[in-house]
């Protein structure tokens, strides 16, 4: 029987793979797919806007089941 309360055991996932960090990356990755959509210089960023947003927010959804 453990006396250690639930949340003071020590996670296992690296410190790259927190949920706050890997937020992060994928909000910069969305707002990064917004700004290629919205430009008027080069049709190749615009061609790949959706893409890249599509991958943020699959990344955000995925992420935010991560640890603390």
């Amino acid at each position: 029987m453990s006396l250690t309360k639930p949340g003071n055991r020590k996670s296992r996932w690296p410190a790259w793979a927190r949920r706050g960090l890997m937020e992060n990356i994928a909000t910069a990755l969305i707002a990064i797919g917004f700004l290629m959509l919205f430009q008027p210089f080069a049709l190749s960023l615009y061609t790949y806007s959706f893409i890249t947003m599509l991958a943020g927010t699959v990344m955000f959804i995925i992420v935010s089941k991560f640890p603390e």
